[in-house]
């Protein structure tokens, strides 16, 4: 039996909801976790999801801001929405669903990017970040009993040396300094998370699901950073079969300036 479960800062639910139904009619997967939806939860576009098969949907949406949302062909419960930092920001949602006899929790963030300085000091939105990231530690991909986890969502930081296309470059760059790279990285140590990425793609390889509306022709350069990601407990490890991530998406019509992420398990 399997699984799959796709991430995707779609940046404007609305404004993308035909790249939405060309990657779902293409490779429907299970599940589809969205990010920076831009949208109230009154005007989520439910009903082209729905045509498609995703009848269970969960949305923690704000207006032209934020937002996360998660759309299943398998029924959802017991939904969560965690206002990290207390500030009131759509960037949180959870619930849970059971498949091949597991009950798995799944976490869907839009972690704050944290504007373009890197000092809390002269930046609030750099300051609110690391506060963010700080409160992430406390959670546990263990947290519940017999209870798997996945965390899926646009973490906004790229923690290793080869999820940049620079990393001497990026170093003082907003998205992969030391002070964001080493907080992630506390997160996944402290709550028990594996890079479900990493597992099959070596360190020392380039990784990226990320390239910037700046670069006149982004294919071509190249200039990417792996700003989106899938973590699990460490049960469903051995069940990752394999994770796509959709480059081609970043040159469809008009595109996120992310690419969807699928990890396929084989539970």
């Amino acid at each position: 039996m399997g699984f799959s479960i796709t991430t995707w800062n779609i940046n404007s639910v609305r404004l993308r909801m035909p790249i939405v139904e060309q990657l779902v009619l293409k490779h429907r997967p299970d599940i589809l976790c969205l990010q920076e939806t831009k949208v109230t939860n009154d005007l989520f576009p439910a009903a082209p999801l729905r045509a498609m098969g995703y009848n269970h949907i969960i949305i923690h949406g704000q207006k032209g801001y934020h937002g996360v949302a998660i759309a299943s062909r398998i029924p959802l419960a017991e939904d969560h929405r965690q206002d990290y930092c207390g500030v009131g920001d759509a960037r949180h949602i959870s619930a849970i669903f059971e498949h091949g006899n597991r009950r798995v929790r799944l976490h869907n963030f839009y972690v704050p990017a944290g504007g373009d300085e890197p000092d809390r000091t002269i930046n609030p939105k750099f300051g609110h970040k690391l506060d963010f990231i700080e409160e992430m530690k406390l959670l546990k991909a263990n947290g519940e009993a017999n209870t798997s986890a996945i965390l899926v969502g646009d973490l906004n930081i790229a923690p290793l040396e080869h999820d940049v296309w620079s990393h001497k470059q990026l170093l003082k760059i907003v998205s992969h300094t030391p002070v964001e790279t080493e907080g992630l990285l506390e997160v996944m140590k402290r709550g028990a998370w594996l890079d479900l990425m990493r597992q099959h793609v070596p360190e020392n390889e380039k990784l990226y699901t990320w390239w910037s509306y700046r670069a006149k022709d982004w294919e071509a350069a190249d200039r990417g950073r792996r700003l989106d990601h899938i973590w699990s407990s460490s049960d469903l490890g051995p069940h990752l079969k394999r994770i796509e991530i959709l480059k081609e998406a970043r040159g469809w019509d008009r595109p996120s300036d992310h690419v969807p992420v699928t990890a396929h398990f084989d539970f």
